[in-house]
């Protein structure tokens, strides 16, 4: 072997070395890449999640969005949102948020869904009653009352409570119905306060709820209260002078009697 073919065969070595380190070079580059920091990890619903539904790990996914668009009460591992219980209708997509979970903090799933401040009071409803069947968890209702007079003929109704939201008909807290259901009864949200005004309303008369549209959300003015007024002091004028005439041993003096307020004194006039 001439001193020529071992210096093309030492050449080529150096040659495949170098090549093999430049790829290891470009790949280790590659394969080194940082992710980009202006993005953030946000969990989003990989499945419709209902209203009433226990949040599962199969639920959701996790996905990387650019920092701007991901809400502030959002959540970065799904291990954070297994468990709770979705307050809104979650569509796939959707980034899940906290102000539309709960926790379920044991019992049944309908406690969790309830306010802090706020009760649960369940309604007995016919297919009258209960709007024909077409009440579904999430709708607002409005609560009228009917109390019959003392005549035959004699009714009255009013509108007691107003804006509540419907928990569950019968004992599903789910809204993935679409079709109209006749239930036999119909749990209401409300406050202490009103759930005392529907349950004394329950043992006047008859009760009727009427469904809102979800825009709606007005509600009738209260009676307005009314300010007393101080009265305003009368001024009463200062009593004039009164002028009594006596008659004197003198032909020409007289003696008067002048009264101011409740000081009298005697006066001689001629």
């Amino acid at each position: 072997m001439t001193s020529r073919t071992l210096t093309l065969i030492g050449l080529s070595l150096l040659l495949g070395l170098g090549a093999a380190w430049l790829a290891n070079s470009w790949l280790s580059s590659r394969l080194d890449v940082k992710p980009d920091d202006n993005l953030q990890s946000v969990v989003v619903a990989s499945l419709e999640i209902p209203f009433g539904q226990m949040v599962e790990a199969q639920h959701v996914t996790l996905v990387r969005l650019p920092k701007g668009t991901v809400p502030e009460d959002s959540f970065d591992a799904i291990e954070k949102v297994v468990g709770k219980i979705a307050t809104f209708d979650t569509l796939r997509g959707d980034i899940l948020r906290a102000a539309r979970l709960a926790e379920h903090l044991g019992g049944s799933t309908l406690a969790s869904l309830i306010e802090k401040d706020k009760r649960a009071i369940t309604v007995r409803v016919d297919d009258v009653v209960g709007v024909g069947g077409f009440l579904l968890p999430g709708n607002r209702v409005d609560v009228l009352a009917t109390k019959r007079g003392g005549g035959r003929d004699e009714a009255k109704a009013e509108t007691i409570l107003e804006d509540l939201r419907v928990l569950a008909v019968d004992q599903t807290a789910s809204t993935d119905k679409t079709q109209p259901v006749v239930v036999r009864a119909v749990t209401l949200e409300m406050t202490p306060a009103e759930a005392e005004t529907l349950v004394k309303a329950q043992t006047e008369g008859s009760l009727q709820l009427a469904l809102r549209n979800p825009l709606d959300n007005q509600k009738k003015p209260e009676n307005p209260t009314v300010v007393a007024v101080p009265p305003v002091p009368l001024r009463v004028p200062a009593p004039k002078p009164v002028v009594r005439r006596s008659t004197g041993s003198a032909p020409n003096w007289g003696a008067v009697t002048i009264i101011r307020g409740t000081a009298m004194e005697q006066a001689r006039v001629r």
